[in-house]
């Protein structure tokens, strides 16, 4: 099993910047792939970003593209989210995600955290 907590959402004001971090504790020697998402009220969850066990491959939603980045600290166990130059369309549940592959589908993960808010005003 393992355990994701996420932390560092809040509000912002749009064009601004926020770091998500996600801490994961259990049998995280396992070493898995990790995702973000996020869940919009009213709306699907969607794909955000994911990065490889290694840091080597990262991956982005069309709408976060140069402006989100995933990162690792695997010493640390934990994955973060840099988010800048914020829109209100990102405002949002974000969910930070274990699995065994490297994929911006949410049936692919195994483990999720409980989410934290990202409100961003306009």
């Amino acid at each position: 099993q393992v355990q994701l907590v996420e932390s560092g959402g809040g509000l912002v004001q749009a064009g601004g910047s926020l770091r998500l971090s996600c801490a994961a504790s259990g049998r995280t020697d396992s070493s898995y792939n990790m995702g973000w998402f996020r869940q919009a009220p009213g709306k699907e969850q969607e794909f955000v970003a994911t990065i490889s066990k290694s840091s080597i491959i990262t991956r982005y939603a069309d709408s976060t593209k140069g402006r989100f980045t995933i990162s690792r600290d695997n010493a640390k166990n934990t994955v973060y989210l840099q988010m800048n130059s914020l829109k209100p369309e990102d405002t949002a549940v974000y969910y930070c995600a274990a699995g065994s592959a490297i994929s911006s589908r949410k049936n692919d993960y195994d483990y999720w955290g409980q989410g934290t808010q990202v409100t961003v005003s306009s």
